[in-house]
C-alpha cells in the first residue's frame, strides 16, 4: 500500500448489545438489563480488508480524533467502540471494560468478518488493550478488585493478533498517582495543605527547577496520598458488608489530580512539550477543575481504575505476557504520555517482535494544521509495519 495515497471512507455506526447480569448498575441511560456499545466502523471506499484496527479507550471519546480519522484515509479499516462508560468514568469497573472490548473484537470477527484484529492502545487506551489481550491470551483474572462480577475466566475474550501501543500511558493507576496532589492532607478539605509539597503555591522554597531530594519526599508523599485513599475506601466497603449491605456504595471527590512536578519542571523526563502546560490545559487550574483524572469516584470504581496497589490494568506488567507482535509510538512533545511511560511500555513487551518509533515534534492529539506532517509520519510508520506483517487491504 502506498502510505501517501488517500482514500475517501464511510463512517458507519452501529450497536454492539449483549446482557448485563451484574449485581448492580453502574452505568444510567437506555435499557438497563443490557449493555449498548455506540461503535462506529470506518472503512475505505472500495477497499477490502480482512484486517481491522480496532480502538477502545476506557471512556471512549475518540471515534473523530485525528489519528482515528486519519487511518481510514491511508486505507485501513477502523473501528472505533466506546465503551459502557463513554465521556464518564465515575463508576468505571476495568473488568466491565475488558468484557466491553471483547463483545467488540468478537462482532468484528464473527459479524463483520474480519480475520485479523488488531488492537490500537490510544492514551489510556494502551493499558486497557494490554490487559485485554493479557487476558484473552490467558485469562486469570475472577473478580475485581472489591470482589465483585465479573469473572473474566468465564467470559469469551477472543485475542487478537496484533498490538499498537500509540502516545501510551502505563496504566490509569500510576498515572493518576504521578499526577496526584500530595500536598492536600484532609480529604474533605482541600485547603489543608503541606505548604512544601503544594507546586502551585509561589512561597514553596521548592521551586524548579527540582531537587533529587524534594522529588524523593514528593514521589513518596503521592504514593502515601493514594494509599491512604485505597484503605479509607476498603474500611468504607466493609463497614458497609458488615451491615449487611453488601451491594451499598458511596460516591465521594478527589481533590489535587494535576500536580506532576514535570508540568512545571521540563528537565524531568525530558521531551519537547511546553513547560506550564498539560493536555488539559493550565494544571495549576486543572488540578482542582471538573475535568482532573478521578474527580469524582465510587468505592468499587476506585480499587479497579485508580488503587495503586490493588487495579488490574497495568500496563507494563500486562505486556510483559505479550504474545502478538505490538508496535509501540510515542510522540516527543506529547504534554500528557511522557517519554519514561513509552520507554517502560516497549522495554516490558514480552513478544519478540516489537518496534519503537517517536514522532519528533507530535503532541499528544496531533491537533491543528502544524500537527498534520507528524500525524502523517505515524500514520505512515504503522502501514509500514502493518504491510510487513501483510495486516494492509486486499
Amino acid at each position: 500500500m502506498n502510505p501517501q495515497q488517500k482514500f475517501e471512507y464511510e463512517r458507519t455506526p452501529y450497536l454492539i448489545v449483549f446482557d448485563d447480569d451484574s449485581a448492580y448498575r453502574d452505568t444510567y441511560g437506555g435499557v438497563t438489563e443490557s449493555v449498548v456499545l455506540e461503535s462506529y466502523l470506518l472503512r475505505p471506499k472500495g477497499l477490502p480488508s480482512d484486517t481491522v484496527i480496532v480502538f477502545m479507550h476506557p471512556i471512549g471519546g475518540g471515534a473523530y480524533l485525528p489519528m482515528s480519522n486519519a487511518l481510514p484515509r491511508a486505507g485501513h479499516h477502523v473501528i472505533y467502540c466506546n465503551s459502557r462508560y463513554r465521556g464518564v468514568d465515575n463508576a468505571l469497573i476495568m473488568e466491565k471494560v475488558v468484557q466491553d472490548l471483547g463483545a467488540c473484537v468478537k462482532d468484528a470477527r464473527e459479524r463483520l468478518g474480519y480475520r485479523n484484529v488488531v488492537l490500537a492502545g490510544w492514551s489510556g487506551g494502551g493499558a486497557l488493550s494490554l490487559y485485554y489481550q493479557q487476558q484473552a491470551q490467558h485469562a486469570t483474572v475472577t473478580q475485581t478488585p472489591a470482589g465483585d462480577a465479573p469473572d473474566l475466566t468465564r467470559l469469551d475474550l477472543p485475542a487478537a493478533d496484533g498490538m499498537m501501543l500509540l502516545a501510551a500511558h502505563v496504566s490509569r493507576h500510576e498515572t493518576l498517582t504521578e499526577w496526584m496532589d500530595p500536598s492536600i492532607i484532609d480529604e474533605s478539605d482541600p485547603t489543608k495543605r503541606d505548604p512544601e509539597l503544594d507546586l502551585y503555591n509561589p512561597a514553596n522554597p521548592n521551586q524548579a527547577p527540582y531537587s533529587p531530594e524534594f522529588l524523593e519526599r514528593y514521589r513518596a508523599a503521592q504514593i502515601d496520598r493514594n494509599r491512604r485513599i485505597t484503605a479509607w475506601v476498603k474500611d468504607t466497603l466493609a463497614d458497609l458488608k458488615g451491615q449487611g449491605e453488601p451491594l451499598m456504595e458511596r460516591a465521594f471527590v478527589v481533590h489535587g489530580t494535576m500536580a506532576d512536578p514535570r508540568w512545571l519542571d521540563p528537565t524531568l523526563d525530558p521531551n519537547d512539550r511546553v513547560a506550564g502546560r498539560c493536555y488539559l490545559g493550565d494544571p495549576r487550574i486543572v488540578n482542582m477543575g471538573p475535568v482532573g483524572l478521578a474527580r469524582f469516584s465510587t468505592l468499587r470504581s476506585w480499587l479497579s481504575q485508580w488503587s495503586y496497589d490493588d487495579a488490574n490494568g497495568d500496563g507494563p506488567r500486562c505486556a510483559a505476557d505479550l504474545e502478538v507482535p505490538t508496535l509501540v509510538i510515542g510522540n516527543s512533545a506529547d504534554d500528557a504520555c511522557t517519554p519514561s511511560h513509552t520507554q517502560r511500555l516497549f522495554d516490558a513487551v514480552g513478544h519478540p517482535d516489537k518496534e519503537l518509533h517517536t514522532i519528533q515534534g507530535a503532541t499528544h492529539y496531533y491537533s491543528g494544521a502544524t500537527q498534520l506532517p507528524y500525524l502523517r509520519e505515524a500514520v505512515g510508520t504503522i502501514t509500514t509495519w502493518l504491510g510487513e506483517r501483510s495486516w494492509t487491504a486486499l
